[in-house]
């Protein structure tokens, strides 16, 4: 069992982890813009006071936030930091060409979308590059032994199966069983199988096994007792290794939308949410476990960054994509007045879900129990 990282430690990695990732972030956002020859105020990583910053020879102030929890692109007109337009009135006729606002509806689209587009690009690239450099870990879906009284035992499979699909995924290598199985907690999954030439069909519940992580915390797996041969590596050359490298980055982005959707039917816990204190503290573990695994880390928060902001919430790059779309329909622009509202109610749930997944990080460090402690 490793020791836990110390807090100092754990805020470096944090602060090391988040703020390349918002500075692509922005910077996609910042060279569409460029692009298009929009005008830029301010370029900023982090939140709150300046640190520190400087003015280039175009004017834009670029600078260092006490708080590294994001970041944004102001462009020239808007009324703030969120791309919220200005009144019309108070533009100067001259600047309109070069500010955001006034820009046609495809290249608004193109902006906005860039930041996103950068984070999932950074994620392929780091996938592609381990594959490339260490190869693709790969296991024969022919199941190999069954944990005597799990799911699969109870359900009849039995060694030399070979799993065709489960849950509807068709299923290449045995390491997708694990992606599926761990999006369906405690749900009855399907498991269509080979057995001698034969196709049959079984329907079993995984089951929730609790265990501890190498730091001694406790964590709840879904598990269904199949056990695959040895794993082998095959080797992958630059293109092949990009093509994979996509394809994790859509699978994960997957699994992501289907947690979502199950949170929001029901059918999962919102407690299982994290926020920014999770985001540290795993940091912080990936940090001492080696480069490998933090740059791993540092690629599916990259992919949870891009989704997280396509997301159809005012204030949020998805609400602006969603705003464009319903102008797109309309064929004139949304009223100032309803834009105004909808950043509003955006900023509203933005708020609640920062409470909810800050809730739920600090109940995951035990802090309420300590407090009930104290107090009774």
């Amino acid at each position: 069992m490793l020791p836990s990282p110390g807090l100092l430690f754990t805020i470096l990695m944090f602060v090391a982890m988040i703020s390349p990732l918002v500075f692509i972030h922005e910077m996609g956002h910042y060279l569409a813009g460029r692009m298009f020859n929009t005008a830029v105020d301010s370029f900023s990583i982090g939140f709150g006071r300046e640190i520190f910053g400087w003015t280039n020879r175009r004017g834009e102030r670029w600078k260092v936030g006490w708080l590294p929890l994001g970041g944004y692109v102001k462009f020239t007109g808007d009324a703030n930091a969120a791309s919220l337009p200005a009144e019309a009135a108070r533009v100067n006729p001259a600047e309109k060409p070069f500010l955001f606002a006034f820009k046609p509806l495809w290249q608004r689209a193109i902006i906005v979308a860039a930041g996103p587009v950068v984070n999932f690009a950074a994620a392929i690239l780091i996938f592609a590059t381990f594959i490339a450099v260490y190869g693709q870990s790969y296991t024969s879906p022919v199941v190999s032994n069954i944990v005597a009284q799990s799911a699969a035992d109870r359900a009849g499979l039995a060694p030399g199966d070979r799993i065709l699909k489960v849950d509807g995924k068709a299923i290449k290598r045995f390491e997708d069983i694990i992606g599926v199985v761990m999006i369906n907690p405690g749900t009855p999954v399907s498991v269509d199988f080979e057995r001698k030439g034969a196709v049959r069909s079984v329907v079993l519940t995984p089951d929730l096994i609790e265990e501890k992580d190498r730091f001694g915390k406790s964590f709840t797996i879904p598990r269904i007792g199949l056990v695959g041969d040895e794993r082998g590596v095959i080797r992958r050359g630059p293109v092949e290794s990009l093509w994979y490298g996509t394809e994790a980055v859509v699978e994960t982005t997957g699994m992501m939308v289907e947690g979502l959707v199950q949170i929001v039917t029901g059918r999962r816990s919102v407690k299982e949410l994290g926020g920014p204190l999770k985001i540290a503290e795993v940091s912080g573990q990936a940090g001492t476990m080696g480069i490998e695994a933090f740059v791993n880390l540092m690629a599916l928060v990259s992919i949870n960054l891009g989704f997280i902001n396509l997301l159809p919430i005012p204030m949020l790059d998805g609400g602006h994509l969603a705003i464009y779309a319903a102008e797109a329909v309309r064929r004139k622009p949304i009223p100032p007045r309803v834009q105004e509202w909808a950043f509003m109610t955006g900023f509203a749930l933005l708020i609640s879900f920062m409470l909810i997944v800050t809730w739920n990080d600090l109940a995951s460090f035990g802090v309420f129990k300590h407090v009930a402690g104290l107090i009774g």
